[in-house]
């Protein structure tokens, strides 16, 4: 398929995807800040002056979205290894949040406060090559799997994006053991043949 044939499907499904309309109507970063709503809105896991942490956070399209939820009170702490332009009432971190550096400048912004939840979007650079993706895929949840274990509250909440494939499998085994309660979604706005889900691990046990 030549590059022109895959730019036209690209922007053609862009075209006719009603939340990259809504997207457009309501100033948002991201089409995926309706994923992020609705599942939040579906099992009510924020609430004013709570404490948020956004890893893989750029463009902002979730912190745009909990930032106001969580209100002057609360605390939303961004990360990304790439810039973000500035958002009212989030604190941005740029760096790799695996790096110990990083994690002490996380722990700084917190000031103290443990987190009530830790949200990621993330989704690995894809290489073509099966095997490599959805490895790359597990440990980028293992590393949110850890930092959440590192920064949430007793009872906490972590969202995380995953891909459907045996490995995932196995990281949702091992969500299981830090968590009371673990649920698969798949939001309205996530597209239908994308073997993408959301893992909503909930009442995480210190």
């Amino acid at each position: 398929m030549s590059r022109r044939s895959s730019s036209n499907r690209w922007y053609q499904k862009q075209s006719s995807d009603p939340f990259v309309k809504r997207r457009e109507q309501a100033g948002l970063r991201s089409r995926a800040a309706f994923k992020l709503e609705e599942l939040l809105a579906r099992d009510r896991l924020l609430k004013s002056g709570q404490v948020v942490l956004d890893l893989g956070a750029t463009p902002g399209g979730w912190s745009q979205v909990v930032a106001p939820m969580v209100g002057p009170q609360g605390l939303v702490v961004a990360v990304d290894i790439l810039p973000m332009e500035p958002l009212s009432g989030v604190t941005f971190i740029r760096g790799d949040a695996t790096e110990a550096q990083v994690e002490e400048e996380i722990r700084a912004a917190l000031a103290g406060r443990a987190v009530d939840l830790v949200i990621s979007d993330m989704a690995p650079n894809l290489t073509g090559i099966r095997a490599v993706d959805e490895a790359r895929s597990v440990l980028l949840a293992e590393q949110v799997l850890h930092l959440a274990q590192n920064f949430l509250r007793d009872g906490g909440t972590m969202i995380i994006k995953l891909f459907q494939h045996n490995d995932t499998e196995v990281f949702v085994r091992e969500a299981r053991q830090h968590f009371a309660a673990v649920a698969r979604r798949k939001p309205a706005a996530s597209r239908s043949q994308s073997r993408e889900f959301y893992l909503v691990a909930a009442g995480f046990r210190l």
